[in-house]
């Protein structure tokens, strides 16, 4: 076993066998975990289906309930929903009683979340979440417990035992709650025909959302910073060109902006193993004639699919008249985080 090494408090030494003890009991509860939501696959049924039917007929948001453990859960379990094309938020039991209520419509659909069925602030809350015609589903591990009978479909996810040696910790029972919860939400995913863009536009600052909603466009080199030469520009000229911009290639065009190729470092190092005279040299007998270029609508992500295949660092951007309007190279997605 490797020992810590940090300059903090130094962990007392462990008796003979502790080791093997304390391995043997994180296996216990990863073994006993597994089970409870390995037992859950069997009760994806016909009230699985007819709580993902209220959902999605939902015209408002789902509201999730739960106190405590369940209640850290059900936060977990609304914020998966939302990011994934189902509006929901959490609410707290406790609170609802307090004015939180008004938070609920009848247009809401509630998901309620409570091992035992019978956890006083949701049953407080019951009688007014019926009088406004709420549909309600709820996740217990009692389908006999008073807030099963009460919702208009229940999810069971008892669990055999807890991971907790003590059986108290609400341990197995939160995680097959919360495995209960994404079954919930990918379903509904799936038939919502939820894309991975749409998913970015709900985390456009995660690195998904870079990758799929980030274009060339958006990261590119343009105008001044555009590294660019015309034809017969001499090789020296050209150097200089790229010295300037910092981009390590420069585009070559005509005399209506058209790309007629590239200039990269490596050409010059193949220019000067050629012997090539970099004062008076027209630089089109040195760049490169057939270079990879991408659009200015492409996704960035493009960008690197190309760069990776071709084993460059750089491209030139293009308009739908083959004009040079932009470059960028490695060093641009990096900033952007798309690498």
């Amino acid at each position: 076993m490797t020992e810590p090494r940090h300059l903090g408090t130094t962990p007392a030494p462990l008796a003979p066998g502790e080791a093997e003890r304390i391995e043997a009991l994180g296996r216990a509860v990863l073994d006993t975990e597994a089970r409870a939501v390995g037992a859950l696959i069997d009760r994806i049924d016909t009230a699985f289906v007819t709580a993902c039917r209220y959902m999605l007929a939902c015209e408002g948001r789902i509201v999730v309930l739960g106190m405590g453990k369940s209640g850290h859960i059900g936060g977990k379990i609304a914020a998966t929903l939302a990011s994934t094309g189902s509006p929901a938020f959490f609410v707290h039991p406790g609170e609802a009683s307090h004015g939180d209520l008004g938070m609920i419509t009848p247009r809401d659909v509630v998901l309620a979340l409570s091992n035992s069925g019978e956890t006083a602030e949701l049953l407080t809350i019951l009688p007014i979440l019926k009088r406004l015609g709420v549909p309600m589903i709820s996740l217990t591990g009692r389908p006999d417990s008073t807030l099963a009978r009460e919702a208009d479909v229940n999810l069971d996810i008892a669990v055999a035992s807890e991971a907790c040696p003590l059986g108290l910790a609400p341990t197995a029972s939160t995680t097959a709650a919360l495995a209960m919860g994404d079954a919930l939400a990918v379903a509904l995913l799936e038939a919502r025909g939820f894309t991975a863009e749409d998913f970015a536009r709900s985390h456009p600052a995660g690195t998904l959302g870079r990758r799929l909603l980030l274009h060339v466009s958006d990261i590119m080199h343009r105008d001044e910073r555009l590294p660019v030469v015309a034809l017969g520009t001499p090789l020296l000229d050209t150097l200089t060109e790229m010295s300037r911009k910092g981009l390590g290639m420069s585009g070559v065009v005509d005399a209506e902006g058209v790309l007629q190729g590239v200039f990269t470092d490596g050409d010059l190092r193949r220019a000067l193993d050629r012997g090539l005279d970099v004062r008076h040299t027209p630089i089109e007998q040195a760049m490169t004639r057939d270079s990879v270029t991408i659009a200015a609508d492409a996704l960035a992500v493009e960008a690197l699919r190309l760069m990776e295949a071709h084993a460059i660092n750089g491209l030139l951007v293009l308009d739908a008249g083959r004009r040079l309007v932009g470059a960028l190279n490695m060093h641009d997605l990096l900033r952007a985080g798309v690498v």
